[in-house]
């Protein structure tokens, strides 16, 4: 009975002990960290006096009442990103993406994100969120659209670089950042590739037409391939046509030739009979007329050839004559034209310098002509300087002298001139008779006094130079007075 009691206080025992460790012993699941907090611990990788202790990945014991354990969890968490951006353009774009992340498995890592996010691990995916958006907004405004567009590989790695440190204080890590679209609601992207869509477009159509031509040489090879063949399948066809009309032509004639053969035969032999008979006939015609014309004919030739051998000889004799008279005149009128041209030689040459002799004579009559008439003209030109000159020195001396001189020589001249006017007069009627008629030449004589008084006159108005006013010089006024002269008879 004792044993019995004991037996059972001590299974008891056993139980309650099981049952407390059961309550005392956490176990830490691959995906999660167990945080045991409520006694100075010290945790290798980590500061002494954190206070609580991290336990992954295995079994611990928990002191209820004494210690507390809260679970971290270690699984993948995932974030959306919907960020509004605006690039270094200035161009607004939407940028959607995606964020894998987790707490990290080491136990800094833990502790970090143990201290931030045991009690708001809902709150995890949030605070990303901002973290990568605020980042994002940067490096998108440092870049252009066409950087995001072509290297997104890029964008990304600046992103995560750039949230790295923030995420290590977190005690987070990035498994994978995702850029899964870049929204354009200004359609920038769309114009930007419209170029290079018309530039596909246009390869597209011309790799289409080079298509559609090649495929149209194709079928018109194949079409010319067909008629070719058609061509020469109906040749074949016309060839043998040909040979079955040919073969039924040749049995068709085969009657006719067959007959025309056999009068062949008839004729050739009537053409032979006719052709024995001709000879014979033509050997008869030999030897009754041929034969004797031909002696005839002969005669007659050999005949005739001598005649024209004799008349041949003749007229060989006379040319032989005529062409030795004709050799004896040639000669004859070479010697002589020799001779003729010989004298017309030495005339010519003679002529020549006959002709050469009278040209030089003339040029050298010429020119002694010419020096004689230039020194001739010469002299005549000094002497009429000297006159002038002489005139002139006269003039400048005494001028009434030279002018009365000068009047003197044309006294005939001026009284000619004045008894002109009465040249013309058929019946003068004189009113004082004989007086009247001397009176009148009486004036006409004294014109000459008036003219060397007009003469005296000029001096008188002659510039200091030697010129009169209206610019005439003393010789030309002299010589060239010019005066109305009015005469009046008086009863």
């Amino acid at each position: 009975m004792v044993v019995g009691v004991v037996a059972g206080a001590v299974v008891v025992a056993v139980l309650v002990l099981i049952g407390l460790f059961k309550m005392m012993w956490r176990v830490a699941e691959p995906n999660e960290a167990l945080v045991i907090s409520g006694s100075k611990h010290r945790t290798e990788g980590l500061e002494e006096g954190m206070g609580f202790r991290i336990v992954t990945g295995r079994g611990t014991l928990v002191l209820p009442g004494v210690q507390a354990v809260r679970k971290m969890s270690l699984d993948l968490n995932e974030t959306e990103l919907h960020v509004d951006c605006v690039t270094h353009q200035g161009i607004p774009l939407k940028v959607r993406g995606v964020v894998i992340f987790k707490v990290g498995d080491d136990f800094v890592s833990i502790a970090n994100a143990a201290r931030r996010f045991l009690d708001q691990q809902r709150l995890m995916s949030e605070r990303v969120h901002n973290v990568f958006a605020g980042h994002l907004r940067s490096i998108v405004g440092g870049l252009t659209v066409e950087d995001m567009i072509r290297d997104r590989e890029k964008l990304t790695g600046q992103t995560r670089a750039a949230c790295g440190t923030e995420m290590e204080k977190l005690g987070l890590i990035v498994d994978s950042l995702q850029i899964h679209e870049i929204e354009d609601p200004t359609g920038y992207i769309q114009n930007l590739a419209m170029p290079h869509a018309a530039a596909v477009q246009r390869d597209a159509r011309i790799a289409q037409a080079e298509a559609n031509r090649l495929a149209t040489e194709a079928e018109q090879q194949s079409f010319a391939r067909m008629a070719e063949a058609t061509r020469d399948s109906e040749i074949l066809q016309a060839g043998y046509q040909a040979e079955r009309d040919k073969a039924a032509a040749k049995a068709r004639q085969a009657g006719p030739l067959a007959e025309a053969a056999a009068r062949q035969e008839v004729v050739v032999q009537e053409t032979r009979v006719a052709e024995l008979e001709a000879h014979r006939r033509e050997q008869q015609l030999q030897a009754d007329v041929r034969k004797p014309a031909d002696a005839k004919a002969y005669e007659k030739r050999t005949l005739a050839e001598a005649e024209r051998d004799a008349r041949i000889s003749a007229a060989q004799a006379k040319a032989k004559e005529t062409e030795l008279a004709a050799a004896a005149e040639a000669t004859r009128v070479k010697t002589a034209a020799g001779a003729e041209a010989e004298a017309t030689e030495a005339r010519g040459t003679a002529t020549a310098a006959a002709t050469r002799a009278t040209g030089e004579a003339e040029a050298a009559a010429a020119q002694a002509r010419g020096l004689a008439e230039a020194e001739a003209t010469r002299a005549q030109g000094l002497a009429e300087a000297e006159a002038i000159k002489a005139r002139a020195a006269a003039l400048a001396e005494n001028q009434e002298a030279v002018v009365a001189q000068q009047l003197a020589e044309k006294w005939p001249e001026i009284v000619q001139a004045g008894a002109s006017a009465f040249g013309n007069v058929d019946n003068m009627v004189l009113l004082n008779g004989g007086d009247g008629m001397a009176e009148l030449f009486a004036k006409a004589l004294t014109m000459g006094g008036t003219g060397l008084g007009l003469a005296r006159q000029l001096l008188a108005s002659m510039n200091p130079n030697g010129q009169a006013a209206n610019g005439t010089s003393p010789e030309v006024a002299a010589t060239h007075p010019q005066q109305k002269v009015t005469v009046e008879l008086e009863d």
